[in-house]
């Protein structure tokens, strides 16, 4: 008997909250109650009191909570979360696609092809 896959398990171990999830933490604090809701107080260290929200993490005391706020890892993700994240519109930009595709000479005219239906 052993671990079946051991770069699976590796991979889901420290899955974390998405930046786009904390962000919707930070601003809405119903989403924030929602997400603590779901997990059992008898489970989580120091019974759910410690919670760092920008890390989506929990810790056992409150000597170990302000201790990780002035770390590097914190104030990093910190920084993470003030950039605006990239929209779809961008994205399509970056890689050459635009949703204004048409002719810009085209715009308002009527063409020679064009034939105008009559009623």
């Amino acid at each position: 008997m052993g671990v079946g896959n051991k770069r699976t398990l590796t991979k889901t171990r420290r899955k974390t909250r998405d930046l786009d999830q904390i962000k919707a933490d930070l601003l809405s604090p119903k989403h924030l109650s929602q997400h603590k809701d779901t997990k059992s107080k008898e489970d989580l260290p120091g019974l759910g009191r410690w919670y760092c929200v920008e890390c989506a993490k929990w810790y056992d005391s409150e000597v170990n909570l302000v201790m990780h706020r002035k770390g590097k890892p914190h104030k990093r993700r910190v920084k993470q979360l003030r950039a605006e994240p990239y929209t779809q519109k961008e994205a399509e930009a970056a890689i050459g696609l635009g949703t204004n595709n048409e002719d810009p000479s085209r715009t308002g005219k009527a063409t020679e092809n064009e034939v105008e239906m009559a009623i």
